[in-house]
């Protein structure tokens, strides 16, 4: 519940960078804002639909242990606590040096990347092979489904290398973000302006926070 209110909270803050000019700080804090959003969604699908459908007992009787439960652990831990994570780390990054706008193409490449990269690994691969899995613990029992026989069948190899795509896509996604990261330390990942935009910047917000005090 905590998680899915810091989503609402942050789409809500979104609404504001899409439609109101009036809030012109929002923008400056728009991809943290869009990794909160991402915190919401995976809480929602990795820690309340995956998480759900193996916990029931029948279910875990059935499913634990088999590829379900990374499926649940990839997308709960990594897409709502990563996310958090990410988005928390970016917020105070930001708010460092807040008068100098950001280079926000890396970061909307890492944003998508990382998510759906998440997401096509567990859906082309972790989900399918967990499913399969489980149809052949009910028939068969646990051992099967854990077993080489079953493992080493063309089809779960080939849903096996299914993984690829999505991890490479995630990796990528990493890759672009610790880049960013980086380039905030050497500035590079900062837009140029001009000194007198910088100075304007910078006495316009001494003037709000005079005028806030």
């Amino acid at each position: 519940m905590p998680l899915t209110l810091v989503g609402y909270e942050a789409w809500k803050n979104i609404r504001l960078v899409r439609g109101n000019s009036k809030a012109p700080w929002v923008s400056n804090y728009k991809w943290p804002i869009y990794f909160f959003v991402a915190v919401a969604f995976w809480n929602m699908v990795g820690a309340g639909i995956f998480g759900f459908l193996i916990n029931p007992p029948v279910a875990l009787y059935y499913m634990q242990g088999l590829n379900l439960t990374p499926l649940h652990g990839h997308t709960a831990l990594f897409g709502v606590y990563g996310m958090l994570g990410l988005g928390l780390t970016l917020f105070c990054m930001r708010a460092i040096r807040p008068g100098v706008p950001w280079k926000e193409s890396p970061l909307k490449w890492a944003f998508w990347l990382l998510n759906i990269g998440l997401g096509a690994m567990a859906m082309l691969s972790l989900f399918p092979i967990g499913i399969m899995q489980t149809v052949a613990s009910i028939q068969r029992g646990t051992w099967y489904a854990r077993s080489a026989e079953f493992l080493q069948t063309p089809t779960m190899q080939t849903l096996r290398w299914m993984r690829v795509p999505g991890d490479v896509l995630f990796a990528t996604g990493c890759v672009i973000l610790g880049l960013f990261v980086a380039g905030l330390l050497t500035g590079h990942s900062y837009q140029k302006l001009q000194d007198a935009n910088l100075r304007a910047e910078e006495k316009e917000k001494k003037h709000v926070l005079v005028a806030g005090d």
